[in-house]
């Protein structure tokens, strides 16, 4: 389950460092920062929010294009600049009148959803490895770019092209149409389909709903080093179920179906092959033995003739890594990974293509940390270690041997990037200011792009060099008006140990306008689940609208990351094993208990929550569980039966229905619906394909059931996420009066 739909995510705002330079008496004096409103919420994208993306080094190290914005707004084009201070200018813009959202496919739409993905124009830029081409999906067809040059039709076709990608030289693009491989060369233009068969619920080179959604994998195809072969996946989806989703917020009724498992549920049937690029005979790799359930998780390329394949078991315990030989198809077993708990996917495996050696990560210390191993898997040299985990491999440097990685080494609330010699020796912390840090690292190992944010500054793009100097400043946000325009003021961050003894982060958003001897309701602004961390030194946290918005509107904030969510090392995000909604709730109980030993003027008797997506199963689960501590919600697009979500996410923490029947029944909100005390708004979108809109159904009638009152705001053109504005603006306004009448206005101290 990643981040979707949630009242915490309808977000825009400012900075408070901002303030001062507006309110100083000058002759041309601005007016004085205004409080967000419902609108402003409703905005996308945040102030200060519009940063560059999709950065890529050409192969020379001699340039760098990104996209970006040439206005405040989602819609971006492609900028190339020559390093390492030339002026960046604009080299591509979408053809006719641009691209938006209406112009896609849907199974294009559904993989944006699915990456949670709201650019528009120019929204995926697919570079050559060892050239300086480029591949665009615009507007269904692709266009090819070879240096600054004009953009280039490929295609021009009925059925979209999903998924394009070059093989190193740039000379060829694959690519998926109706469900089936194609190759095309870039050049003479003349396409090859490479796998046949397909059909409704059969799918060739696209990754199955799980692996996007669950997995961290958008692909289900790779190009041999050599590009003389590719690998790709089928997908058999036919023997699970269909769930059908019904638009009835048109003027006509229309359906979308989805092969969805369910937990506990069979799963697609997934093989890999591997398939000649001039075309011919598919050779399919036997992956298990008879019998075997388990995920195709990552798949690399080692050599022209060798793959790197990882599979998981459905139980996700263990991770195997195998390398499979694709002329005689015997494999070889390189490591496994095990846990008692759950093991989990990193994209940290990198390939030393001079010795065969590769990095990479592991958690079997508690915390993930890299290591180098040989061809034959066997470990040659631990590179990090302590109480502390490695985020993610950011870049492979094999001329000087390095491994360039981000981590919070000094503190969970920051974000850096370090590099350490594959040879042995300490690790160099490259970024220094505090805050947090994104960076794309050049494939020489010369240059790094740094975007840079902490709660006091919106996001400042850098070209760097390899030391951390910076080199030229590609993007601020000094160019958004609406960062002097609105009053925004950062939260204060802060920690204590919970009731195990824990050190859990915190951060509050003081109500605005505070009169002396008055007491303000709590909001707590919750996500909670596995995955996310919400409390960290980063411009989000200021930009979260949502929170400003209820500040304003007198409510002091509060965000907690419980035991169960991200960079703390895997016992902390293990805590919730096989119960879910328990130690979570434990937690946002103890945090609101220091909230009121902090901050006597909050009003601890008046306490709301509310969060989506997992934080909608939270202010669930926190309503029922601790009624006497919470006392409204706003519940977002929620699990409220982890039986009705699917196999890989469920299963990972909670095991199946089936072996753990007691885990999942109290970890149900439906089976506990009689605790309610509080006031209930339920918000969901009706054509929710990830968290269904059966799950708000299901909890309808329990609450009908058990006779309780409660309010529900179905959302009939809203995914996981809502893409209409008009949809966030209402929303955001609902859930603030709601919570003044469940809540009342402020009172005196007594």
């Amino acid at each position: 389950m990643k981040m979707g739909f949630s009242v915490g995510m309808l977000l825009v705002v400012g900075t408070s460092m901002l303030h001062a330079r507006a309110n100083e008496p000058t002759k041309n004096a601005r007016p004085a920062p205004r409080p967000a409103t419902a609108a402003d919420v409703a905005k996308l994208p945040a102030p200060g929010s519009v940063v560059p993306g999709t950065f890529g080094f050409s192969p020379d190290g001699k340039s760098l294009t990104f996209l970006k914005s040439e206005s405040a707004s989602l819609s971006r084009v492609l900028w190339r600049m020559e390093l390492p201070a030339g002026e960046a200018r604009v080299v591509a813009r979408p053809p006719g009148e641009g691209d938006t959202e209406a112009t896609l496919s849907e199974a294009e739409k559904l993989r944006r959803e699915r990456q949670r993905l709201r650019d528009t124009g120019i929204t995926q830029v697919v570079r050559a490895e060892n050239a300086d081409v480029a591949v665009f999906p615009l507007r269904g067809d692709l266009f090819l770019q070879r240096g600054d040059g004009p953009l280039e039709r490929l295609t021009e076709t009925e059925s979209p092209e999903l998924d394009p990608k070059l093989n190193r030289d740039g000379t060829k693009v694959a690519f998926v149409r109706d469900n089936e491989l194609y190759v095309l060369d870039a050049r003479s233009k003349q396409e090859t389909r490479l796998s046949r068969g397909a059909e409704e619920g059969l799918t060739h080179g696209l990754a199955e709903f799980i692996a996007q959604e669950e997995m961290d994998r958008a692909t289900g195809y790779w190009w041999s080093p050599d590009g003389a072969q590719i690998a790709y996946q089928e997908t058999d989806e036919r023997h699970i179920p269909l769930y059908t989703i019904v638009h009835q917020g048109n003027e006509r009724v229309s359906l979308e179906t989805h092969r969805y498992p369910f937990a506990g549920k069979v799963n697609a049937k997934v093989r890999l092959g591997v398939v000649p690029v001039r075309g011919g005979e598919t050779h399919w790799l036997d992956l298990t033995k008879p019998g075997e359930d388990v995920y195709v998780a990552r798949v690399q390329w080692d050599s022209a003739t060798s793959l790197l394949v990882q599979l998981l078991d459905r139980a996700q315990t263990s991770l195997k890594l195998r390398r499979f030989d694709v002329e005689s198809g015997q494999s070889t077993l390189l490591l496994e990974e095990r846990s008692e708990t759950w093991v989990n996917l990193h994209n940290d495996l990198r390939v030393i293509e001079s010795t065969g050696e590769f990095v990479w990560s592991s958690e079997r210390t508690g915390y993930r940390h890299l290591e180098l191993r040989d061809r034959q898997g066997k470990l040659e040299r631990i590179l990090t270690e302590g109480e502390w985990p490695v985020d993610g491999v950011v870049a492979l440097d094999e001329k000087r041997r390095e491994v360039w990685f981000a981590a919070g080494r000094e503190g969970p609330l920051e974000l850096h990037l370090y590099r350490v010699s594959l040879d042995g020796g300490g690790i160099e912390r490259v970024t220094q200011e505090a805050g947090t840090h994104r960076t794309v690292v050049a494939q020489d190992g010369a240059h790094f792009v740094d975007v840079f944010s902490s709660r006091a500054t919106p996001p400042i793009t850098t070209l760097r060099d390899r030391a951390g100097k910076p080199l030229k400043t590609l993007a601020s946000a000094d160019s958004d008006p609406r960062l002097a325009e609105l009053r925004l003021v950062p939260p204060e961050l802060t920690h204590f140990k919970n009731r195990a003894g824990t050190t859990l982060y915190g951060a509050f958003y003081a109500p605005r306008g505070r009169a002396q001897g008055e007491r303000r309701p709590l909001v707590v602004i919750v996500y909670g689940g596995p995955h996310v961390q919400r409390v960290v030194d980063n411009w989000e946290l200021t930009a979260d609208l949502t929170a400003q918005f209820l500040a304003e509107r007198g409510f002091a904030v509060w965000k907690l990351d419980n035991r169960g969510s991200a960079r703390r090392g895997h016992a902390f995000e293990a805590a919730l094993n096989r119960h879910m909604g328990t130690v979570e709730v434990d937690d946002q109980v103890d945090g609101v208990r220091f909230v009121a030993a902090s901050w006597p003027d909050v009003d601890t008797a008046r306490v709301g929550i509310t969060g989506g997506s997992y934080g909608g199963y939270m202010t669930l689960r926190c309503l029922t569980e601790a009624p006497e501590v919470f006392h409204a919600g706003v519940s977002v697009a929620p699990v409220t039966d982890w039986d009705g979500y699917d196999t890989c996410y469920t299963e990972r923490y909670m095991g199946t229905p089936q072996n753990n029947p007691e885990g999942y029944r109290g970890s149900s909100v439906l089976t506990r619906v009689e605790n309610l005390k509080g006031a209930l708004l339920i918000i969901h979108g009706m054509l929710d394909e990830n968290v269904h809109f059966r799950h708000s159904a299901r909890l309808t009638a329990a609450l009908i059931d058990a006779g309780k009152p409660f309010e529900l705001l179905p959302l009939p053109d809203a995914r996981h996420s809502s893409r209409r504005e008009d949809n966030r603006k209402y929303v955001a306004e609902r859930s603030a009066t709601f919570f003044e009448r469940a809540l009342g206005g402020t009172t005196p101290a007594e």
